[in-house]
């Protein structure tokens, strides 16, 4: 897959979750916490997927994103956790509160999430440039084939 399709299919995704949280106000709550546990699992393998590749790569990208990630899905965990033992509270102000501390968490998601696509086009951009780079050196020193761009 290219660098170029894998920003198609992550502007997708973002089309598909504005079109899910629109529609989640109109849905019953017993669906709405379907959605919501099959939302999470997909996003528990995602970060999995995620964390194994930054191991995987470590040394070989930044480490500073590889702890970014690590950070970022504690962070995540500890919230739901918060959320799952305070959602027993039928207390009106409670829930109330609650309710306003889920809105500011997925307004912090959303601005994480941007400032990850901000990273990735960043990433995406520099990758081009080091492969026009390494295509240079390979005509100027004369190999015979300049390494194919995957972008």
């Amino acid at each position: 897959m290219t660098l170029s399709d894998d920003l198609t299919r992550l502007a997708a995704r973002a089309k598909e979750t504005e079109t899910r949280g629109a529609e989640a106000r109109t849905k019953a709550r017993a669906d709405l916490a379907t959605d919501i546990a099959a939302t999470r699992a997909a996003a528990q393998a995602q970060s999995e997927k995620v964390r194994a590749a930054a191991a995987e790569a470590q040394g070989v990208i930044a480490d500073w994103w590889v702890d970014a990630q690590k950070s970022w899905s504690d962070h995540i965990e500890a919230v739901r956790e918060d959320v799952e033992r305070k959602k027993a509270s039928h207390d009106v102000g409670k829930a109330r509160r609650r309710a306003e501390r889920a809105e500011d968490e997925a307004r912090l998601a959303i601005d994480a999430a941007y400032w990850t696509v901000i990273e990735a086009e960043y990433a995406v951009l520099d990758a081009v440039l080091a492969r026009m780079d390494a295509d240079d050196v390979a005509q100027k020193t004369g190999a015979k084939e300049p390494a194919a761009s995957r972008s």
